[in-house]
């Protein structure tokens, strides 16, 4: 038998108000009617969920729907109330129907500004009619509704504001504004809406997962150690660990592999790290090791950040390394372009015209209009 249906067989007739606040419009077993098989609920359950950075946030929660009632201050009555049954004398709203609204997050979070350790809890509102709301998550879980609510249960209260939105018939939580450490968890009903503001540090969450990680089967993946480097020194975090773990990807005995990838990883990190003559050491190990599509890339890269020159060398030694191999002859035309020389650029990307890949229209039509450019003294980067 389901929750719903249990209250109602304790509930004396007379006390059925305050299940009103439950969204439920009936109660079957109040009128003397056992419901023995399984019926549709009237707040049906829902469940959403989110994931942060890598922090998944769920809310499982009962919809009540609003059926020309009024709700606020009415049917969801402000304040901590005395409900007429239980053992709370100041409930507050449970936030849905039935059974409490529970909310998880995988990672410790910040609440409206609040920290809140990662864990389970069920989710309380006590509203004002000016719209002050207090957000109140308990450590009890597993009740039907708020009748015994208990202050000493509370893991966090903390205030927010109630604002106007679009209508919602039924009650509804959605998560909106979603970066890669923070969301808006907001509750809509009505012309209402409840906004819940959450923050991750996922630098650091990732961080602790990375090195718990690397403890694990996945120290035997090279590309786990390059990966985890690489997320440090994105975040500019921890650099000379991310050193380390660079290292291990290239020289550990059992994982280690010189190849273009973990070396050109390593040099990137110590030239964050100030070291420059050794992070130019390792990248001209990394270029002689490289694809033809990993070289050209790479001055790409150098192109972006101005380094036209050195952009140009890396080209070249491209050609060198890999002659008349896509997209290399490309690559040089943006080089030379890159510095101001149009007579070698053009050389360069007629030749790379001839090499365009069967079927690749993109770069067919995008050289179609660099040689024009190239033509008109233009420069094609």
């Amino acid at each position: 038998m389901h929750f719903h249906d249990r209250m109602c067989r304790v509930a004396p007739v007379k006390k059925l108000h305050f299940l009103a606040a439950a969204g439920l419009l009936a109660c079957p077993a109040a009128f003397g009617i056992e419901t023995a098989v399984t019926l549709p609920e009237l707040s049906p359950a829902a469940s959403v969920s989110q994931v942060v950075g890598i922090s998944e946030v769920k809310v499982v929660y009962h919809r009540p729907s609003v059926q020309k009632r009024e709700i606020w201050g009415k049917l969801v009555p402000y304040g901590f109330n005395d409900l007429g049954f239980g053992t709370s004398k100041a409930a507050p709203w449970r936030a849905g129907a039935d059974e409490n609204t529970l909310v998880s997050f995988e990672h410790d979070v910040s609440v409206a500004g609040m920290p809140l350790k990662a864990g389970t809890y069920g989710l309380f509102m006590a509203l004002a009619p000016e719209g002050a709301v207090t957000l109140i998550f308990s450590r009890d879980t597993d009740s039907w509704g708020s009748f015994f609510y208990d202050e000493a249960n509370d893991a966090l209260r903390v205030p927010v504001r109630m604002e106007e939105a679009p209508y919602h018939e039924q009650l509804t939580y959605d998560f909106s504004d979603v970066t890669t450490d923070s969301a808006v968890l907001a509750l809509y009903w009505e012309k209402k809406r409840i906004p819940i503001r959450l923050r991750f540090d996922t630098v650091a969450i990732v961080v602790a997962g990375l090195k718990a990680e690397l403890r694990g089967s996945k120290q035997f993946r090279n590309d786990a150690w390059v990966q985890a480097s690489g997320y440090l020194l994105s975040q500019g975090v921890e650099l000379p660990l991310a050193l380390t773990w660079a290292d291990h990807a290239v020289s550990d005995g059992f994982v280690g592999a010189r190849n273009f990838r973990t070396l050109s990883n390593k040099a990137d990190i110590l030239e964050k790290l100030g070291r420059g003559a050794e992070a130019t050491a390792t990248m001209d190990e990394a270029l002689k090791l490289g694809t033809a599509a990993e070289i050209h890339q790479y001055a790409r890269k150098l192109l972006a950040a101005k380094n036209t020159a050195r952009a140009l060398e890396v080209f070249k030694l491209n050609a060198q390394l890999h002659p008349d191999v896509w997209p290399v002859n490309y690559g040089l035309a943006r080089g030379y372009s890159a510095v101001g020389d149009y007579k070698s650029a053009l050389e360069a990307l007629l030749k790379a015209q001839a090499q365009v890949p069967e079927g690749d229209s993109a770069n067919a039509a995008a050289i179609k209009i660099n040689i024009e450019k190239l033509q008109r003294g233009e420069n094609i980067n």
